[in-house]
């Protein structure tokens, strides 16, 4: 900056030259610069104080603001924030097909120690194995005593835990929130939903997924944020499956079965109204998998989806279904089933030994005939038959909304020849699931469409593919129908719900060595109810079944199969919404069109 200065030296010369006193000069230029200096100094203080009365006002304006936002607003406690939040994720319900929980989330809280904070690890490690029996006080008292700064204690605690643990005292053992997965009905439809654990954790909480089931299927799903909550329907009906597993452990129990399995599936949407594996399990305390042994020694074990099965004679109608199909044969068509019967060199024989000499097509399925279906196999052929069962899902695992359901599949032959044909036309040689065989029932039920079982809630009927003709499929229901009133399953005669089935009794295979087991079996009862109008396909299976009340053991599926079939009918048709008719309309068809 130039300054101005106070004694310029022209105006000083020119002072001079008139005689003035040059010193005037310099008094008046000092008087100019104090002046110029006072005033800027005056602007400088006055836009200081207007640029904090402005800063005042914004602050006041603020707090004001602010305050009355909280004088208008509800009380609340203040909460702290977890620094763990990011790792929360939502988790939807899961609800049956009338909006009933049948999984929701639970509010809980982990427990994790702080040792070097500990006052008296001793005392800790004492009253927490006197807490949780699963905890050994020797082994908390050593991580207590050594250098660790963080331990996991428990992940999951009670409330009343909670407070016990709290009442210790110790300051070094601290609790984090999180949200637990809960399964409000215990172990109903424990293999469907499968069971949910924590993925990644931290101290204030913890992320939920799926581990098996249809939790761990549509993981991704019940995590989405978009969904907003929604919860997943299913197609179950809690009640309906309630009273399905009463009577299915009941009838375990009663024919001393090592485990069992039914379906019970709406033969127009697929839907799975109940499906039961027995023995079940808790999916709150889901037990860890075996390690040695087999599969189906555990709980975990799903024996409608995963376990393969020869089933028997349920097989037979679905051989004449495609007999008559093709044109090969009617109901009325004759077919000696006399013995012998050869096919590669081995004899096809009957059960008890019996000869039912010359039988109509519907007659070899009402009295079980083996050589009777086996002809009938015979006329389709080796490649026909494959076709036809590839047709049905046969061969494949079943595509349900569970992880378990991919490992049911199929055992067909390698080798597919006639003696191959003859077998598996009777239900031997070919090993499926009760899902597999409800669902071919359940095209046999609804006029020959193949639907695909689900067990998420439909709007309505599907469409599938056309696996049979009409006029077969209705011929076949006829069929299954006599089955019950003048066959093997008379025991499957429930008044009012016209039951149609076919019973099926299958040695069982044995685990080492090949060959079969001369006293078990696997027996099974596929039905479709009402017969005249089916609505519903329904398969109950029994392993190594033994019904004692006679003077001998009896193992056969008349004895063993139908009679619990029978009783779950009598227990679920009422709440399925279906009213007993006294009147057979099927039979009633059948007079009028004979007359």
């Amino acid at each position: 900056m130039i300054r101005k200065p106070l004694r310029p030296l022209a105006r000083i010369l020119e002072a001079r030259e008139r005689g003035e006193n040059p010193d005037a000069i310099e008094r008046e230029n000092r008087r100019l610069r104090h002046e110029d200096m006072r005033d800027r100094a005056r602007s400088r203080a006055e836009g200081r104080l207007l640029m904090l009365a402005v800063m005042f006002f914004c602050a006041f304006s603020v707090i004001g603001a602010r305050m009355g936002m909280l004088a208008a607003s509800e009380p609340e406690e203040p909460r702290a924030q977890a620094s763990g939040h990011s790792i929360i994720a939502s988790r939807a319900d899961i609800v049956d097909r009338r909006g009933r929980v049948l999984a929701t989330n639970m509010e809980t809280h982990s427990l994790y120690a702080h040792p070097q904070q500990m006052v008296e690890p001793e005392r800790a490690a004492r009253e927490l194995a006197r807490i949780f029996p699963d905890l050994e006080e020797e082994r908390l008292l050593k991580d207590f005593s050594g250098d660790r700064k963080f331990l996991w204690v428990k992940r999951k605690l009670s409330p009343e835990q909670m407070q016990a643990v709290h009442d210790i005292g110790e300051p070094g053992l601290l609790f984090g929130p999180r949200e637990m997965r809960l399964y409000p009905n215990g172990a109903l439809a424990s293999h469907v939903l499968g069971g949910a654990g924590f993925g990644r954790e931290g101290v204030h909480s913890a992320e939920v997924v799926g581990t098996a089931g249809i939790e761990k299927f549509h993981d991704d799903l019940l995590r989405d944020p978009a969904r907003e909550g929604a919860p997943l329907e299913l197609s179950l009906d809690l009640s309906v499956q309630a009273a399905a597993e009463r009577v299915l452990h009941a009838g375990m129990v009663m024919m001393n079965a090592r485990g069992a399995a039914s379906v019970l599936m709406d033969v127009q949407t697929g839907e799975i109204i109940s499906i039961v594996s027995l023995p079940d399990f808790d999916p709150n305390d889901r037990p860890n998998p075996p390690t040695q042994g087999l599969p189906s020694d555990s709980p975990l074990f799903n024996r409608a989806v995963q376990g393969v099965y020869e089933l028997g004679s349920t097989f037979k109608i679905l051989t004449a279904a495609q007999a008559m199909d093709l044109g090969l044969v009617g109901p009325q068509t004759v077919i000696d089933t006399s013995p012998p019967f050869k096919v590669g060199g081995f004899r096809i024989g009957e059960f008890d030994n019996k000869n039912y000499g010359k039988a109509t097509v519907e007659q070899i399925i009402v009295k079980s005939s083996n050589r009777g279906t086996g002809k009938m196999a015979l006329a389709i052929g080796p490649t026909r038959q494959q076709e036809f069962l590839k047709s049905m899902g046969l061969f494949d695992p079943v595509p349900l909304e569970i992880v378990e359901a991919r490992g049911g599949k199929p055992l067909i032959p390698q080798r597919w020849g006639d003696l191959s044909t003859v077998t598996i036309s009777y239900g031997h040689g070919i090993s499926t699931s009760p899902l597999h065989l409800a669902a071919a029932y359940a095209a046999i039920a609804n006029g020959g469409i193949l639907v695909k079982p689900t067990l998420l809630k439909q709007a309505g009927p599907v469409s599938g593919t056309r696996v049979m003709s009409p006029e077969a499929a209705e011929a076949s229901r006829v069929m299954l129908r006599k089955v019950v009133t003048e066959g093997t399953a008379s025991f499957a005669e429930v008044p009012g719900y016209h039951i149609g089935g076919k019973t099926g009794t299958a040695d069982k295979p044995k685990e080492k060595g090949g060959g079969y087991y001369k006293d078990k079996v696997i027996a099974t009862f596929a039905a479709i109810f009402p017969a005249h109008a089916p609505r519903y396909a329904l398969v109950v299976t029994l392993d190594e079944p033994v019904e004692t009340s006679g003077e001998k053991p009896r193992r056969t599926a008349g004895w063993t199969a139908v009679p619990v079939a029978a009783e779950m009918v009598t227990r679920i048709a009422p709440l399925l919404g279906l009213r007993p008719d006294y009147r057979d309309p099927l039979e009633q068809t059948l007079t009028s069109t004979s007359e």
